[in-house]
């Protein structure tokens, strides 16, 4: 079976809230997620690029909206986690402003994506994610990350209870083979 090639993915820019965004006509994918989701794998993998995004140990890494220009097809835009950081409770609710406006008022976004962890139950906080978007009518989709961390037999039975939670399209994504991407970035180029 013959793969597709990977995007040529490079990172823009940082900013901290929506007037310093980029102007981009091209569609945007917010990334939600709890801290050590592995946002950062996720763009690594898409990219077939380890170094392209940082990714840490120490979760809460992540301060700004960071732009990832994926072969001026797509944006993903790396959002700070949520659930994790240690921060002031006054720098948190600044966060939390400026991402829901980002999150509300930008116009390129086509779709939020939310990672969930496949080794773990959905967590509150990501119940509460989801709550947000569904009380603003935000499109969205599910990417069920670490999935190369639980058992082969047990990656379908997880898909399907984060189906059941979440409606929506739900994806596996694996940062150590890369079987899952060619659906992702069809996703991703072929969104309306």
């Amino acid at each position: 079976m013959k793969t597709k090639p990977y995007l040529n993915a490079k990172f823009v820019i940082s900013a901290e809230k929506l007037s310093q965004c980029p102007n981009f006509n091209l569609p945007e994918f917010p990334l939600l997620g709890r801290s050590n989701v592995g946002k950062s794998s996720f763009i690594n993998g898409l990219a077939n690029n380890r170094k392209l995004a940082k990714t840490s140990n120490t979760p809460g890494k992540t301060r700004l909206i960071n732009f990832f220009n994926f072969s001026d097809q797509f944006i993903i835009a790396d959002l700070p986690g949520y659930g994790y950081a240690k921060v002031s409770k006054e720098a948190q609710n600044k966060w939390q402003k400026y991402l829901e406006e980002y999150l509300l008022k930008r116009e390129q976004i086509k779709c939020l994506v939310q990672l969930i962890d496949a080794r773990h139950e959905i967590q509150k906080n990501d119940y509460q994610m989801r709550e947000w978007v569904s009380a603003y009518n935000l499109p969205i989709i599910t990417v069920v990350t670490k999935t190369d961390c639980i058992s082969k037999n047990k990656v379908q039975s997880t898909l399907s209870y984060i189906k059941k939670e979440f409606s929506g399209e739900v994806f596996p994504f694996s940062a150590v083979d890369n079987r899952y991407n060619d659906k992702i970035l069809e996703f991703f180029t072929h969104i309306d």
